[in-house]
Order: structure tokens, then sequence, then C-alpha cells
């Protein structure tokens, strides 16, 4: 494993960059709100485009490996929510209340998909299960997360607006449906034009961080988050997905799946999206925009970590699995 891939991609730079630019050059009334409709336009045109490049195959495949897709939504959905509440009485002594609901909504959100199927792919997994179980925790997430987010973020002394909810519905599923009925006119297109698509993905989750960070630097981000929160939300997001991986891993081999699926499930299960996620925060709790900086952060710090973590167990898994097909052949001659 080279240093190279430890380091921070070009998307995460421009997301430090971002948060810089925002923390020096806030945008501010009538800006703010043009921002905020742009931001609002780009979300809904990302998710019809997410809609559209979903196959229907993909949805109806989704049946036959059930017990795969069962323990990635099982890790993603009851796992990562029981974890973190279960890591209250550290996140309420080391990090700020923003801060921890931040981790809470971490642990609602679902999976990624192109990492989840990169990282399959390289450590030699079962990739169209990925594929599979990857893309339907999404659609289920879009359905699913603002429902725990509520639960979880209610019963711990934060808030979110129930409006957000029916946002949530008419600003991204309704696009994601719109998409996905296109599909048989643009899908084309759409697999053709896949950089298209990524550019969307950034540039969305760009424009929100933009507008949430300077909203949260108007209202005193900095001053209010002390360092050691941050060096604290870093330490639990690496012992929230330590304990995610070690425990998929072990039921995985538990429930005897094989090494094909194992790997599947371990990338699929223990990935937190994003592109999903930031969107979604944008809308869920857009009556609080003064502390959606604090509350995406735990989300951007994850998400690069898992990351790396993930690089480094995909070479580790395709390794093993260069060995023992080395082993094979030697016996079989």
């Amino acid at each position: 494993m080279s240093l190279r891939r430890l380091l921070p991609d070009n998307f995460t730079l421009a997301l430090l960059a971002t948060v810089v630019l925002a923390s020096l050059l806030p945008c501010r009334g009538e800006t703010a709100r043009v921002f905020d409709l742009i931001t609002d336009g780009a979300i809904a045109l990302l998710f019809f485009l997410h809609g559209a490049k979903l196959p229907r195959q993909a949805i109806v495949q989704g049946v036959t490996h059930w017990r795969l897709h069962l323990t990635v939504f099982a890790s993603t959905f009851v796992l990562f929510p029981l974890l973190g509440l279960a890591l209250q009485p550290l996140g309420h002594a080391l990090l700020t209340p923003q801060l921890y609901l931040g981790v809470l909504f971490v642990c609602a959100l679902p999976s990624t998909v192109q990492s989840s199927i990169a990282f399959t792919s390289i450590a030699g997994g079962n990739v169209p299960a990925a594929v599979v179980s990857a893309s339907v925790s999404n659609l289920i997430g879009i359905v699913l997360t603002p429902l725990l987010v509520g639960l979880l973020l209610a019963s711990h002394g934060g808030g979110m607006s129930w409006h957000g909810v029916l946002d949530i519905v008419l600003q991204l599923l309704l696009p994601f449906v719109l998409g996905h009925v296109a599909r048989r006119w643009i899908g084309t297109f759409v697999d053709r034009h896949k950089p298209l698509l990524r550019l969307t993905d950034q540039g969305t989750i760009l424009l929100v961080v933009y507008t949430a960070f300077s909203a949260a630097v108007v209202q005193g981000l900095w001053h209010d988050t002390p360092v050691g929160a941050l060096v604290s939300t870093l330490a639990l997001s690496a012992l929230l997905l330590a304990l995610v991986m070690t425990i998929v891993t072990w039921a995985a081999r538990r429930l005897g799946f094989s090494r094909r699926d194992e790997i599947a499930i371990v990338f699929c299960g223990s990935k937190k999206s994003m592109a999903s996620g930031i969107p979604m925060a944008k809308i869920l709790f857009a009556g609080q925009l003064g502390g959606l900086g604090a509350l995406v952060l735990p989300l951007m710090i994850f998400h690069q970590l898992q990351l790396m973590v993930c690089a480094v167990v995909a070479r580790r898994y395709a390794m093993r699995g260069d060995h023992a097909d080395a082993e094979d052949r030697r016996e079989a001659e």
C-alpha cells in the first residue's frame, strides 16, 4: 500500500478549500438566498440523474440474493444507529451537541454506491451483488433516512423539520422517480456521460457545503467549536467505523457467506454516502442553517476516513485472494 493512496483525493481537497472559502468569505443576505435556490435546483438535478442511471433490473435482481442484501441493510440502517446511540456517553463527553447530532445523522444515512463497488472490485468480491445492494440502499434511504433521523435526533435533544420529510419526497424522491421513468429515453446518454453525473454529484456537494458553512460561520461556528472537539470527532468516527467493519465481517462469516459475498457485505455495509447525505441535511435541517455546518462536519470526516481505511482493507483482501489462488494452483499441480 503506497502512501499516495492514503492522501486526500482532489475532491476532498476541493471540500477543504470550500470550507476555507466559506470561513473567509461567507455568503450573506440576498446572495445567500440566491445560492440556496441554485443549490435546491442542483439537488433536484442530481437525484433526477441518479434515477436515470439506475437500471430497472438492478432493483429486480435485489430479490435474488436477499440474504446478502438483508445483511447490508441491517448494517446500514440498524447496526449503525444502534452503535451511534451506544456511543452517546463518549459523544456527550467529547463533542459539542451539534457534532454528536452530526454523528447520529451519519449513522442514519444509506451506503455509498461508487466507492462500495470500486472497493469490492479491487478486493475480488461479488461486484454484481455490490451494485444491487448499494443502489437499493440509496433508493430505500431516500425514504428511511429522514424517518431514522427524526427518531434519533428527537430522542437526543436535537431537532429537524418534519416538514423536511415532505421536502425530501418533493426534492429527492420525485426527481429520482421521474429520472428513472425517463431512463428509457435518456439512459443511454447518462451511461455514456458518467463524468456528467460525477460532476453533478461533486458540484452539488460543494454548493451545499459552501452555503451551509457560510451560514454556520456567520452564526459563530468556529468560535463555538473547540479544536479538541474536532479531533474527538475524528476519533469517534474511527471507533464507529472499526466497530462496524469488525461486527459485519464476523457476522458474514458466521452466516456462512462465501469470501466474495463477505467482501461485498463489508464494503457496502460499512460506508455512508456523502452524495446523498449532504443534500438530505440541507433539506431536513433547513430551519437551522446556523447549525448545519457542524452537523455535516462528522459526515465529511467519516467520508474521508472510510475511503482511506477501505483502501487498505481492499488491498489486503486482494493479497489474501492472490495467495489463496496460488495455493490452489500448486495443489492442482
